[in-house]
């Protein structure tokens, strides 16, 4: 008899705790299910779908080497892969199917299923903890609640963590050849286009260039982490997440190697490992919050009373967000980084979404579909979490009354205007000063707008617009949160 592991978001030969357990357990045989119909449904990115092929591809060389074929089966929605495995398991002569735990609803149900109809024919199906340092449900409250506030959580985290690291599994030894050959790895699915190849070189597949990527990041960059991190000219982000979401790296082996660099330490020596360490537990914090508040997962606000918002219909607006071309220069050049490299820098997501949600009063899910379907990193839990707090509608949220302005948020972040000339280059003779409001009378003199016929006006007044968000949220009736 045979093991089976089902790769999903663990597209790594190190440190995955369930081909680790199949290897152990039996000769093992690797699957990897295409879901086209499910991942449209899911918003994911084209970018994002053709990073998980191009790691597949090195994954297969990886399990070659440990002597594990690696099937590709077609399963076009979740619906499907009960009958899939459930045939695969027959033929194959399969009497267990490890799997890394995911946590979204439809992942749960998913597994819910096909847990359900192998066990009508006795195939054991067995979870692994692998995306997470912690099982959701393993980090509660006093009464025995899932954390809403991250600070609290953050603490209970750095407790467990002093007390019992999580450990680094390695590679597995390599496994008894197997009279089984692996699939052929597609270069794409319908309905996913082929991105350019400019991105593709941005986002280098595999688990050698995913750890030469942290390595430098580690040796190079995390000790100016918290100084740098804000500024988007700089190199100042670890750039990890697609690596983190895809499972090319594990949260565990980002922690020791921050660990490693920092002699040990969580909460001493180097602020910026410090800090970094505190990303990664927001990661965390969302993926439980998805386990403990399912109704995130059905496109349903965090905070109740907030559904009672008057989202504004403005599709023009909308547009002009989705294309770079609002005439505020921050948000425009951080649209047009999206579009282009499938990827957007951390302080310019809250900016340009609470620019959305605050400055324009367009639902926040409007946004939050907009970037799955872009993000080269599109994670359910850390971009449903980014989005809500930006719009005051999530758990722990930023208080609605909070606002950022786009213009002081450039000049304090982008002071020399070196991002925006890069993403904007209409914009590029503009000086330091003018170059974050083109729009503004001083910016106009000494022969108009230099040229910029090109570059459209804001469409929105912020400080009239601000007013505007801070009487809807006002308005609201307050409860608390229900639970679900």
């Amino acid at each position: 008899m045979h093991q089976l592991i089902w790769l999903r978001s663990d597209l790594r030969v190190q440190d995955n705790t369930a081909l680790t357990a199949a290897l152990q357990a039996g000769p093992t045989i690797a699957l990897y299910l295409l879901s086209p119909q499910q991942w449209l449904e899911h918003d994911d990115a084209p970018c994002k779908v053709d990073f998980w092929l191009r790691n597949l591809g090195e994954l297969s060389a990886e399990l070659a080497a440990l002597n594990v074929p690696l099937l590709v089966r077609r399963a076009p929605h979740w619906r499907d892969a009960p009958a899939v495995l459930a045939e695969l398991c027959r033929e194959l002569r399969i009497d267990c199917v490890q799997v890394n735990e995911e946590y979204g609803i439809h992942e749960s149900q998913r597994d819910q299923a096909v847990a359900a109809r192998l066990e009508q024919q006795g195939v054991q199906f067995r979870r692994h903890l692998d995306q997470l340092l912690f099982q959701p449900g393993s980090v509660l409250t006093q009464s025995g609640g899932y954390f809403q506030v991250y600070s609290q959580f953050r603490k209970v985290c750095y407790q467990r963590l002093h007390t019992a690291l999580p450990p680094l599994l390695g590679t597995p030894p390599a496994q008894a050849p197997l009279d089984i050959a692996s699939d052929a790895v597609p270069s794409a699915v319908e309905g996913f286009a082929s991105p350019s190849e400019s991105l593709r070189q941005l986002w280098p597949a595999g688990a050698a260039a995913a750890s030469e990527r942290l390595a430098r990041f580690a040796d190079e960059q995390l000790d100016a982490y918290h100084n740098q991190r804000d500024f988007p000219a700089l190199p100042g982000t670890s750039q990890l997440a697609a690596y983190l979401a895809a499972g090319v790296l594990s949260p565990r082996q980002c922690l020791h190697a921050a660990l490693r660099h920092n002699q040990g330490e969580f909460d001493s020596g180097s602020q910026g490992v410090i800090t970094w360490i505190n990303e990664l537990l927001w990661r965390e914090f969302y993926k439980h919050i998805l386990v403990g508040y399912p109704r995130v997962s059905r496109h349903r606000a965090f905070r109740p009373e907030t559904e009672a918002l008057p989202w504004r219909h403005a599709p023009d607006e909308l547009a002009a967000w989705q294309e770079g071309r609002t005439g505020i220069p921050l948000i425009d050049a951080a649209m047009r980084q999206l579009l282009a490299t499938g990827w957007m820098h951390n302080r310019l997501r809250m900016v340009v979404a609470m620019f959305l949600t605050k400055n324009l009063l367009i639902d926040w899910r409007e946004g939050e579909r907009f970037f799955m379907r872009h993000l080269i990193d599109g994670d359910l839990a850390a971009n449903n979490g980014g989005w809500q707090w930006s719009s005051s509608t999530g758990t722990d949220s930023v208080p609605y009354f909070r606002i950022f302005n786009p213009l002081s948020q450039s000049q304090k972040f982008d002071p020399d205007g070196r991002f925006i000339r890069h993403w904007v280059p209409e914009l590029v003779g503009l000086n330091k000063r003018d170059i974050h409001n083109p729009a503004a009378p001083a910016a106009t003199l000494g022969g108009g707008l230099f040229g910029l016929a090109d570059y459209p006006r804001p469409i929105v007044d912020l400080a009239r617009s601000r007013e505007r968000a801070l009487a809807a949220f006002k308005n609201l009736p307050q409860r608390e949160a229900a639970h679900d």
